[in-house]
């Protein structure tokens, strides 16, 4: 018996109570062939597609099917004055402009649940664009996944204000593509997500990170994480019926 209840302490201190909770989010998909490729990985990966590419809608809707789920990866002006493409923000835009440019946005991504900004380090500092795009997802019941492009970013306080649920990014996982920068990066994702609980990552569509993934997400069990689609970080929130104010869940 004393032997067992040592055994069963150890396995206390050794096992989490609850499983820490990862969202992987794929960004930029929409313009190459080669972004097909993010339909191979677990369902519970999400896929962010810009709005008003060539392939966007299809593969919104391909990897809708597999059941991934599916977000707006939303251009927003830079610092640097890099190209948007089409569907872009601006700060030049007034409240008509660019409510009616998210819309469309959404109108040419099917099943998107929520959004989360394609650059933005100019526009998510800007107090009023950002209570317009807030205002929009507010009254569609969509959430925001702050992609943190700049630490002055306003978006947390805007959601935060009007109720919209937001997450935060915490780790780019590939900047650098080659494997010691992947593994690294994944190294780092997985010690904060045991860390914190729960964690937001952003990837895109490179060759050399989805072969990563494929072979690597295996890792994630063993080290007591579960993969989860981005809403499920959101805690007790039914995005697609409440009719009241939504609580705010930011992961900071």
């Amino acid at each position: 018996m004393r032997i067992q209840c040592i055994i069963l302490l150890c396995l206390c201190n050794i096992l989490p109570a609850s499983a820490a909770k990862l969202a992987i989010i794929i960004d930029d998909i929409g313009y190459r062939l080669t972004d097909e490729a993010a339909l191979t990985l677990p369902q519970n990966i999400t896929l962010s597609v810009l709005p008003h590419t060539p392939l966007g809608q299809k593969l919104a809707n391909d990897g809708h099917n597999n059941g991934h789920e599916i977000m707006l990866h939303l251009p927003m002006q830079a610092l640097n004055g890099k190209a948007l493409g089409p569907g872009g923000l601006t700060n030049d835009m007034n409240e008509a402009q660019i409510k009616q440019q998210l819309q469309a946005a959404f109108n040419s991504i099917p099943f998107a649940k929520g959004a989360n900004n394609h650059m933005g380090s100019l526009l998510t500092q800007m107090d009023d664009p950002m209570l317009w795009v807030m205002q929009s997802l507010k009254q569609q019941q969509l959430f925001f996944v702050d992609s943190v492009t700049t630490k002055y970013t306003k978006a947390s306080d805007t959601a935060n204000k009007l109720g919209v649920p937001l997450l935060r990014r915490h780790v780019f996982l590939d900047n650098d593509v080659s494997p010691r920068g992947l593994e690294k990066q994944f190294n780092i994702m997985i010690q904060r997500t045991k860390q914190q609980g729960k964690l937001v990552a952003i990837a895109h569509p490179y060759p050399e990170t989805i072969r990563f993934l494929r072979t690597n997400l295996a890792r994630l069990e063993a080290n007591g994480i579960v993969l989860v689609k981005t809403s499920q970080l959101f805690d007790d929130i039914n995005l697609a019926t409440s009719n009241q104010a939504t609580p705010t869940a930011t992961l900071k």
